[in-house]
């Protein structure tokens, strides 16, 4: 019996001893993600870690609302940006075992009024593509986040417009408007919208009950976080959040960690979550596996154990140190997103921070798997600040290259007011440029800003972003000229993957009386040969060429007019005493003058 006693007095003592060190290990692991959260300047952040079914840990670090000092819990929400993309294409995996879907199939089978900038692509892209990135699509991401819309129709609408970069399945290039198209493939599938799919086949599920699509649904809740911004000097500023829009299925989740890692326990699991099947075994294994090789290289010297780049439906693969790991990251307005899990070591990751363009997810991402893993630590939270700091050094000399680069002793061709007026491409939206105080002023569909002039009629478009102008990224426009000397467009690098995006012009019209109009009615005779007419019809002016159409006239001011089926023709008419004695065709070919008949 003493035997027995001694015996137990062991276990009882070794069980001690182990808890003690995993309690001792796991403050070690707390102190070293406050610190990353210090040096990164990040406001707060939450993580938890998974183990095959359980929540093992869930934390909140530093504050939700900075200015308050208000913790942030592991309940706390937070936008969960582009991590939101896996949801969406799971919502077609899901429908494919129904037989609703054939991946192979072309979008347009599903979006009939879908259509392709090129007719190859209309022929050619399958399902699959928009799933993996490799419709040979940039970005063209300011499409819809200077130009945001509610309606997914108008949105559709755009993609017609919108070029291609490179051949289809040549180039992986990452595209938030084919997530946006697999959203509507669903919701074309179901009858449902996609915020009703993902909520009744994910969130129903999961146990998700706080996780949300839409601003003013964070709003309300009572553990979400506000969203910061921090400049290159440290200086921590809140931000408004983004509403996505109709953008949604590209990353407008909303969530916290607790509930986040339900999803990750049923992507380590094959698609089960409670001895549920929620996504279906087969497409859970296709999706975290290679679909497109993101990008070539071999590993680093400073991490050789870290390699290769791949993408499956709404997942980066990639090896870590030797353990196969499946990731999504996600920034939008003031937060920034790691979810990841390692399917053969059963672990999965989730890292949400309210820092706008933050690296704390992947540092912390990384700092969690070394720990996991019992691997050596791979000072990622020291090669992070280090790379930071080379950045901002190396950002501040591009400044100066770019300032370098303007010709002096330039000027615009035209007075500045001759550049105001709307600019509008199919594929983006409507730009409005007005004159106030001497300085030309932008407006999108969401966000304003100023031109300063740079050279000719190069200038730089300033971006008022959340409220600051954001100098050191300008966008450069170049306006451009007709036949006939006027503005009649603008050139944008708004897709750094294309030539600048070109945007046509219509003059700003200005209020003119009927009465005022009576002035310039009667006959002129042109090159003392051709007679035109000029009339009011239903309140509008008109001149009329014998043996062509008649032409609306839009006035422009100071007795100039466009005519509004014609770019790049206009008529000025010529005053004396107070009279209208003469008109000017001004067209491509030459200005014809005529003078009025008695």
């Amino acid at each position: 019996m003493r035997n027995f006693y001694v015996f137990l007095f062991t276990i009882l003592t070794s069980i001690s001893a182990n808890a003690q060190s995993n309690n001792k290990s796991l403050k070690e692991l707390e102190a070293k993600l406050e610190q990353a959260r210090v040096e990164l300047k990040a406001p707060g952040f939450a993580v938890a870690i998974v183990d095959q079914d359980k929540i093992l840990f869930a934390k909140g670090f530093g504050f939700k609302d900075y200015e308050n000092q208000v913790p942030v819990t592991e309940n706390t929400l937070f936008a969960i940006g582009s991590s939101s993309k896996a949801f969406t294409s799971a919502v077609l995996g899901v429908l494919r075992k129904d037989d609703k879907i054939d991946f192979d199939e072309r979008p347009g089978k599903y979006i009939p009024e879908l259509r392709f900038k090129e007719n190859w692509m209309n022929e050619q892209i399958i399902v699959k593509d928009l799933m993996a990135h490799r419709t040979g699509m940039p970005r063209h991401d300011l499409s819809w986040f200077m130009f945001p819309s509610e309606s997914r129709a108008a949105l559709i609408e755009r993609i017609a417009h919108q070029a291609p970069f490179t051949g289809l399945r040549q180039q992986w290039y990452y595209n938030n408007w084919m997530f946006f198209l697999q959203g509507e493939i669903g919701a074309r599938l179901t009858g449902k919208s996609w915020e009703e799919n993902v909520q009744e086949l994910f969130f129903d599920k999961l146990g998700m009950t706080r996780s949300n699509f839409r601003i003013p649904d964070m709003e309300k809740d009572g553990d979400k976080s506000f969203g910061y911004s921090v400049d290159l000097e440290g200086k921590t500023s809140k931000m408004d959040y983004y509403n996505i829009a109709a953008m949604g299925p590209a990353g407008a989740i909303n969530s916290s960690v607790t509930e986040m890692s339900n999803w990750l326990i049923t992507w380590i699991n094959g698609g089960k979550f409670k001895n549920e099947q929620i996504i279906p075994e087969d497409y859970v294994k296709e999706a975290m596996s290679a679909q497109m090789v993101v990008s070539s290289g071999t590993p680093s010297k400073e991490h050789p154990d870290a390699h290769f780049s791949n993408y499956g439906y709404g997942w980066f693969l990639s090896s870590y140190r030797g353990h196969y790991r499946v990731e999504h990251g996600g920034n939008i307005d003031g937060f920034s997103a790691s979810a990841s899990f390692f399917p053969t070591d059963s672990l999965g990751i989730m890292v949400l921070t309210n820092q706008n363009g933050s690296a704390l997810p992947g540092v912390v991402r990384n700092i969690v798997a070394d720990y996991m893993l019992e691997l050596e630590d791979g000072k990622w939270l020291e090669e992070t600040v280090k790379r930071m700091s080379e950045a901002r050094e190396a950002q501040a000399k591009a400044k100066e290259q770019a300032d370098s680069t303007a010709i002096s002793n330039t000027k615009p061709s035209h007075i500045l007011f001759d550049y105001t007026g709307s600019y509008e491409h199919p594929g983006y939206g409507k730009m409005e440029i007005e004159l106030k105080n001497d300085t030309l002023f932008v407006q999108t569909g969401l966000h304003g800003g100023f031109l300063k002039h740079q050279h000719y009629d190069v200038f730089d478009m300033i971006l008022v972003y959340q409220g600051e102008p954001n100098l050191d990224n300008p966008f450069k426009f170049q306006f451009v000229s007709n036949m006939t000397g006027d503005i009649s467009g603008l050139k944008a690098a708004f897709e750094p993957a294309l030539d600048p995006i070109e945007f046509k012009r219509t003059p700003k019209t200005v209020e003119v009386s009927e009465d005022d109009l009576k002035k310039y009615e009667g006959a002129y005779l042109l090159m003392g040969v051709q007679e035109v007419k000029i009339y009011i019809k239903e309140e509008k002016l008109y001149a009329f060429v014998p043996g062509q159409p008649e032409y609306e006239l839009v006035y422009l001011g100071g007795h100039e007019f466009n005519l509004k089926a014609l770019e790049g023709f206009k008529i000025k008419f010529e005053e004396k005493d107070g009279d209208i004695f003469a008109v000017n065709f001004i067209q491509p070919n030459g200005t014809f003058r005529g003078e009025r008949k008695e």
